[in-house]
């Protein structure tokens, strides 16, 4: 048998957790001197041990843990059980890889304030063409919200413009506006251009994309996870150009490859003079 410490350091755990675990009944010692309280274990309770920092570690609640390893709850509850955590978990380590990206957008944009060249923005007329859309809204203009709303709508929009059998014609325009009812929310179209007549379903629209007469543009290399320091780079010259923004930006697919990090986008900005 084991002293308390001995099967804390064998199973890589604190001699306070195995108190711990005594006192709600998880692991019990294998023998507890009557003279002197000492507890003792043995080796063959690391296998008990183990399996009760597995699904702890897992999320499960110490109650839902004594019910597992004391087989109080049926295989297939269990794998049940395990398969929603896998899906909460792979869901979390979604949501922070995706904040991680943002996390890292802000640094670039930190640490290229005064640096990026903006020779690469121009002014031009921006004409009008004729798209098919889908739209959604969006808690707000945030990537962490427009990304989970846009991708699924176009996603739905090439399903549709498969069934009806139109093909696009030009590169995809996302282009955004102020929700109806506020609040920040963003009213988010996912739009490609198309040869096809003008429809409305009340959803799936076609419909002719007003010019933008001056617009101020930029191209951005990469995911539109990280246009960040690209869509700062754009303000600064406007502010500096002595224009004024007069509407969210479009941002025109120029090239899509299934590599995101590979994408071309421009952005177009409408502005006039301040």
């Amino acid at each position: 048998m084991f002293t308390i410490g001995d099967f804390a350091r064998h199973g890589r755990v604190s001699v306070r957790m195995l108190r711990h675990y005594d006192a709600t009944g998880l692991l019990r010692p294998a023998h507890v001197d009557p003279a002197s309280g000492y507890r003792h274990y043995t080796a063959a309770q690391l296998a008990r041990l183990n399996r009760i920092i597995a699904l702890k570690d897992l999320g499960f609640s110490l109650r839902q843990v004594r019910d597992i390893v004391d087989e109080k709850v049926g295989a297939e509850e269990l794998r049940g059980m395990l398969r929603l955590r896998r899906a909460e978990l792979e869901t979390a380590m979604a949501a922070a890889g995706a904040r991680l990206v943002q996390v890292e957008a802000r640094l670039r944009a930190i640490e290229s304030e005064g640096h990026m060249p903006t020779n690469d923005v121009v002014i031009k007329t921006v004409p009008g063409v004729r798209v098919a859309e889908l739209t959604a809204t969006a808690a707000s203009f945030g990537p962490e919200d427009i990304g989970p709303v846009i991708g699924p709508l176009y996603d739905e929009l090439f399903r549709r413009l498969d069934s009806a059998g139109i093909a696009p014609t030009g590169p995809g325009v996302a282009f955004y506006e102020d929700a109806p009812e506020g609040g920040g929310r963003i009213t988010v179209h996912a739009a490609v251009q198309v040869s096809a007549p003008l429809q409305d379903d009340g959803t799936f629209r076609v419909l002719d994309l007003p010019a933008l007469d001056r617009a101020a543009t930029i191209v951005h290399r990469g995911s539109m996870d990280t246009v960040l320091p690209t869509a700062q780079t754009l303000a600064h010259w406007i502010d500096a150009g002595g224009y004024r923004s007069t509407g969210y930006p479009r941002e025109v697919n120029l090239e899509c490859p299934e590599n995101h990090d590979e994408w071309v986008t421009e952005l177009q900005a409408p502005v006039s003079l301040a």
